[in-house]
């Protein structure tokens, strides 16, 4: 059989580590091409080499039965494939149709003829059903139309194999159905699709064909058709994994945060949270479940400090710290998992050490008299990279070059780490494998053992049934239900979560 794409016993190296050990990938014509893995098992790395911006120290990779020799990604392009990265690259204040053309201007009297670059922007958007405004600014639009724009300025270059790494992390769910559809009339037109993802549903709901990498080291492709949840679970781990996690019934006992009747606006300074009310307990993980844009962030962002309330209270252990500055709110006993980890969480240029320590570094062990003790930050990043299993090099390595997952795994472990009053887990599990997810959950529900109190913000429905003791539905800014899973479906929360009201959506008090 002639295959669109070969990568024949791929081996890369980078210092002190093994990426891809002799890994093959084969993916056909007009195919939807699973390549999934735990978070650093060297998915992202085959793919890089594939594109162009690595070069493998050993193997050969043929186009349709053509050995190649992809030196850099405009030599990738040229061969028809094209990478959409799991952090977008685009230039916010341009407009869609400047960031599609960028690079490859259409010119006209050796000007930019933007007019007919804006009218083919229009007419590829129009066949794939992409739905984009060619005029809008990046910065204007929302994640997933600006995914879209990614896949669009591949389609404007002529790629035929689209790589897409781990493209619904940042999507919600109805998002990601949009996008399956998407991907799907692609493969209609003769495209072929690699999905880099650890998420299994959607493996088993989209893909053709799954290929394995565990550790650097090619497991095996799999028929997705002939195989289960379970048995891919287990390939990617190395062992069987729980999808359920294991909790005692909790006790909920003092109330640790209260918001009472705050306003907030979004960054247009329009009202987004509309008066409010919410109590979190000591013992109790409470799930908020709501779609995009109905004002969760906005709250989060404002009992962390980052975001202004124009009113209302935000109180913590009863002390009010409403529009206190972050730090002042952390410590009082507060951590937070933040919705975007690169924007709030991390500082992608400072090591893995320094990052751990960014909550704790001005305090004891850590310094003293305004010198930093990098021993004591040392001891503790090893402790931390150790137990949340955090896949990189050394703690010394940037931050930057870690895939991620493993970022998101440093940031966990930090906030985690230091056992707070009140835990803010906004998408905790976000780019994180089966594996991992298993053992966040864990680390949740070991918090609220402690007596701690835990908010945790998912756009992941089953891990709001799964892992919550208490559900508050937002909507339209506002508290519209407050639920125990056991007494609910997925399919009450999203009727709720659409602005129905208790009685359609065929709940009871």
């Amino acid at each position: 059989m002639e295959y669109v794409i070969e990568m024949l016993n791929i081996r890369k190296e980078f210092p002190g580590i093994v990426a891809n050990d002799n890994i093959t990938l084969q993916v056909k014509k007009g195919e939807i091409h699973a390549l999934l893995g735990e978070n650093g098992a060297g998915k992202s790395t085959l793919m890089n080499v594939l594109f162009g911006l690595y070069q493998p120290e050993k193997g050969e990779i043929k186009i349709k039965g053509q050995k190649v020799n992809i030196t850099n990604p405009n030599i990738a392009n040229d061969l028809g494939i094209g990478m959409v990265h799991q952090h977008f690259m685009l230039v916010e204040p341009f407009t869609v149709t400047q960031n599609i053309i960028l690079g490859s201007e259409p010119t006209k009297y050796g000007q930019i003829n933007i007019k007919a670059a804006e009218k083919e922007v229009q007419e590829l958007s129009d066949r794939y059903g992409l739905r984009v405004d060619p005029k809008a600014k990046i910065r204007d639009i929302s994640v997933g139309m600006q995914q879209r724009v990614e896949i669009l300025k591949m389609l404007y270059r002529g790629a035929d194999v689209l790589i897409l790494d781990e493209p619904t992390a940042v999507l919600t769910p109805q998002e990601i159905n949009e996008f399956f559809e998407i991907i799907e009339s692609l493969v209609d037109e003769g495209k072929s699709i690699i999905l880099i993802t650890h998420k299994l549903k959607e493996i088993m709901q989209v893909c053709d064909r799954c290929t394995v990498i565990r550790k650097g080291v090619g497991i095996g492709t799999v028929n997705v058709s002939e195989t289960t949840v379970e048995q891919l679970a287990t390939f990617m781990v190395g062992r069987s994994v729980s999808f359920k996690t294991e909790k005692e019934k909790s006790i909920p006992t003092d109330v640790v945060l209260k918001v009472e009747n705050v306003h907030i606006n979004d960054n247009r300074n329009i009202p987004v949270v509309k008066g409010l009310n919410l109590e979190v307990r000591a013992n109790e993980i409470v799930g908020i479940a709501g779609i995009d844009g109905n004002g969760q962030t906005e709250l989060i962002e404002a009992i962390a400090g980052l975001k202004k309330t124009e009113s209302g209270s935000v109180y913590l252990n009863n002390e009010p710290v409403t529009n206190l500055s972050p730090r002042e709110i952390t410590e009082k006993g507060l951590a937070h998992i933040p919705q975007d980890r690169q924007k709030f969480g991390l500082v992608l240029d400072f090591p893995v050490s320094e990052n751990i320590a960014l909550q704790t570094y001005y305090q004891e062990p850590y310094s003293k008299n305004k010198i930093l003790n990098y021993e004591k930050i040392d001891e503790l990043s090893e402790r931390i990279v150790k137990e949340y299993d955090v896949r990189t090099p050394s703690i010394h390595t940037k931050t930057s070059a870690l895939s991620g997952g493993n970022q998101q795994k440093v940031i966990i472990g930090r906030e985690v780490d230091r056992s707070p009053d009140l835990l803010i887990a906004a998408q905790p599990t976000r780019g994180l494998d089966v594996g991992a997810i298993e053992f966040i959950h864990q680390k949740l529900v070991e918090e609220r053992d402690k007596g701690r109190a835990v908010l945790l913000l998912s756009f992941e429905l089953d891990e709001i049934l799964d892992v919550s003791d208490r559900i508050v539905v937002i909507f339209d800014g506002q508290i519209v239900a407050d639920l125990k899973p056991e007494e609910t479906t997925e399919q009450e929360l999203g009727l709720l979560m659409a602005g129905n009201d208790k009685k359609k959506a065929g709940g009871t008090n």
